[in-house]
């Protein structure tokens, strides 16, 4: 009980402090506004990487996108920045994809060095040094294993449906509630549920032609039946 009242407390203050850092900024606070961008930026890039497959694209939309955001900011009016800014990122991938005219492209190399530089914001320089240094249990074998699991579930999920592709990446990634994803994707309830649905089919079914990697979702149970209300 304890423990649940200080994460709910925490939870508050950080949503004080989001509140009063989005009021500075509608008051012309740059700095206020470079705040936000450093609690956003990650989740930020993450749903651009996730949807484009590219880590130098996925850092200029997120880069243009917080330049919209700065720009707009008079006018949010929302009751989750996150949510009104991920929309922002999220029209700016779709936009992108418009004028290429094509599906985005995915390196494995480039992806899962991107997915490091994520995981490293606000770590001590400490976390760069090589496994092996830190954890005599480092197994090589494992992480090329783990390496080969992420590159084939992005390369599935680069062949969903845009539509769908984000709505995973949001309910499943970057764990947001059903509503929230509404107010990112601009759409109802209803059709949120539908896209998430119908894009873990998709996933799975890529997924698995490739037993070897994948078979455990043939399991009883193995599919996602935790969606969130």
């Amino acid at each position: 009980m304890g423990t649940v009242q200080r994460r709910n407390g925490d939870d508050g203050r950080a949503q004080e402090m989001e509140r009063t850092l989005i009021e500075a900024s509608q008051r012309g606070e740059r700095d206020a506004f470079n705040q936000l961008v450093v609690l956003h930026q990650a989740g930020a890039y993450a749903v651009a990487l996730r949807m484009l497959g590219d880590p130098d694209t996925a850092a200029d939309i997120t880069q243009d996108a917080f330049f919209s955001a700065y720009r707009a900011i008079g006018s949010f009016r929302g009751a989750s920045f996150r949510a009104w800014l991920l929309r922002i990122v999220s029209n700016a991938c779709f936009d992108h994809f418009r004028a290429q005219g094509r599906r985005p492209s995915v390196s494995l190399e480039a992806t899962l060095a991107a997915d490091r530089d994520v995981e490293a914001v606000g770590q001590s320089s400490d976390s760069r040094l090589p496994k092996a240094m830190m954890d005599p249990s480092w197994d090589p074998e494992a992480i090329a294993l783990r390496a080969e699991v992420i590159e084939q579930i992005q390369e599935a999920l680069l062949n969903v449906t845009p539509e769908q592709r984000l709505a995973l990446v949001l309910s499943d990634i970057q764990g947001l509630a059903y509503e929230e994803i509404a107010q990112v994707m601009g759409t109802a309830l209803g059709t949120v549920k539908s896209r998430i649905a119908r894009g873990r089919a998709h996933l799975r079914a890529q997924l698995l032609r490739q037993p070897e990697l994948f078979g455990h979702l043939h399991r009883p149970g193995s599919g996602h039946g935790h969606d969130r209300e």
